[in-house]
């Protein structure tokens, strides 16, 4: 019975860390699924993927539920090594669950979809012409000339197959509406692909001529209402 007050301090203390180490075996297992984002690492330089690929996917784990607390959608990521990519064609990725880094004692039960094809092409440039797209119309009394750009070309990269069919690249929209006199407008230089980038110039001069008619009973010669048939007009 010597010293009873400080074994029993020394046994609930004992009891405490028992309690406090055994807690998490105590815990119910169960299973939630997350929205993990797809990162794509280790692409070479030269290649680029022409294909969609899923942003996320969808990842089920398993473990005690004070584990799956420290794990979120922003914190969980499936990563993919692309470094093996050395010529264009058709790939197939399988994703598999030894890849994430979850805590410890979390199982990876599943990844949907776990399997993906996407294409790789190499990248190339191209020198292309630069076309002005003008929207709008002049006002009656005045018809318009033809437009000029200086610099007349830009160099473009992307896609080989995309680079390889571009034909042309074009500036912003240029609003001919309630112009009454020649105008000269710096512009950005524009790609219609989101894959296909220009390098240089970025900006060009855009030249465009507006003359009053001569003649009282002369119509104004139509520029078009903008969009895609306005842009093809001013590139002819």
């Amino acid at each position: 019975m010597r010293n009873l007050g400080l074994k029993l301090v020394s046994l609930f203390l004992a009891v405490v860390v028992w309690f406090v180490v055994s807690a998490p075996r105590r815990e119910r297992v169960s299973e939630r699924a997350f929205n993990a984002p797809l990162s794509l690492v280790g692409m070479p330089r030269g290649f680029a993927i022409t294909t969609p690929v899923p942003e996320n996917v969808s990842v089920r784990l398993r473990g005690r539920k004070s584990a799956l607390a420290s794990v979120s959608s922003q914190t969980l990521e499936v990563p993919v090594d692309l470094n093996w990519v050395q010529q264009r064609g058709e790939a197939t990725i399988t994703l598999r669950p030894q890849a994430l880094n979850v805590p410890p004692n979390v199982e990876v039960v599943s990844i949907e979809p776990n399997k993906f094809r996407f294409r790789v092409e190499p990248l190339r440039q191209r020198t292309v012409p630069i076309r002005p797209f003008l929207i709008g119309q002049v006002p009656p009394g005045f018809t318009l000339g033809e437009a000029t750009v200086d610099p007349a070309r830009a160099l473009v990269s992307g896609p080989e197959t995309q680079v390889m069919a571009m034909s042309e690249a074009s500036t912003e929209r240029i609003n001919l509406t309630g112009r009454t006199g020649t105008f000269v407008q710096n512009v950005a230089i524009v790609s219609d692909s989101p894959l296909v980038r220009v390098v240089t110039p970025v900006t060009t001069q855009v030249s465009v001529p507006i003359l009053a008619e001569i003649g009282p009973n002369q119509p104004a010669r139509p520029t078009g209402t903008g969009g895609e048939g306005q842009k093809r007009d001013s590139s002819q």
